[in-house]
């Protein structure tokens, strides 16, 4: 009897896995179904390095480069705020704060990942984009900087957690022989217990960029929606996400600027593929 249970239940965890991965191919193949038709009447060429994109003008231009090149800079942006304080956030979880401390923060950062996009949108919208505005002496607040530091805020969960995960998994004998050799406590961190978790280290980050770069309502909401190439972090930008939420509502379905929205779910899911792949292979690297 226990050999069947057993059997049962290793068949439907062999299924579930199956289903999920059936799922995401569905996905991918619909996204492909619809956004190739673009392909018919633009190169993939001008598609991806195109430099206007005006879906409804006459004859539509549908270059996604300036589309690209704002998710690219926000995601840069956040990366640049978000890594750090994050890595420093997970060692002072794992090695530093108390243990009653310590449960208290990781329970407070991983509420953080609950609270929705849209709200934290809008306290971007009533907090970090009038301050932008006033230090930076800009006639607007809506740029890719204001969307690069609520995007961090929103990414440091997912690095802390999985990061301090990395650090605690390291066998504490590492730790302790490198205090047994006259290390102090944050040698022993800085050269045993970083080099030991790195691998966790990076998959976390790699994470944390992956749900920067498929965010929406956030980025739509206090990145200025503008359509052109940015030259600087202060300008309004417009994201590949922002930009399917914003016109998929008003596109015509069948039309050539309707394919387009798919082609460019296409591209960000290329994207996140990308960078899940890559995550998971630092994470399961051999030490």
């Amino acid at each position: 009897m226990r050999k069947i249970k057993e059997f049962i239940i290793e068949k439907l965890i062999l299924v579930c896995g199956l289903a999920s991965i059936f799922f995401v191919a569905m996905i991918f193949l619909f996204l492909l179904k619809e956004g190739m038709n673009v392909f018919q009447t633009v190169s993939p060429f001008k598609f991806l390095f195109g430099k206007s994109w005006y879906p409804i003008s006459e004859p539509a231009q549908l270059g996604i480069l300036p589309l690209i090149l704002g998710s690219l800079l926000v995601t840069f942006g956040a990366a640049v705020i978000s890594i750090p304080i994050g890595v420093a956030c997970a060692i002072y979880i794992a090695e530093v704060a108390p243990q009653n401390m310590k449960e208290i923060l990781k329970s407070g950062i991983e509420l953080l990942a609950a609270i929705p996009s849209v709200v934290l949108g809008f306290i971007g919208m009533v907090t970090i984009v009038p301050w932008v505005k006033n230090i930076c002496h800009l006639p607007t607040g809506l740029s890719a900087l204001s969307g690069s530091i609520m995007l961090a805020f929103m990414a440091m969960p997912t690095i802390v957690s999985i990061a301090e995960d990395a650090l605690y998994s390291v066998p504490k004998s590492y730790k302790e022989g490198a205090l047994a050799l006259g290390a102090t406590h944050w040698q022993a961190i800085h050269r045993v217990m970083l080099p030991a978790a790195s691998s966790g280290i990076l998959a976390a980050v790699m994470l944390g960029i992956g749900r920067v770069i498929g965010e929406t309502m956030a980025v739509m909401m206090i990145t200025g929606n503008s359509a052109v190439i940015p030259h600087s972090i202060l300008q309004p930008v417009r994201t590949l996400t922002a930009t399917i939420a914003a016109e998929m509502g008003e596109a015509v379905v069948g039309s050539e600027h309707y394919f387009a929205l798919f082609a460019i779910g296409i591209v960000l899911f290329i994207i996140s593929f990308a960078i899940n792949v890559t995550a998971d292979l630092f994470l399961h690297k051999k030490r």
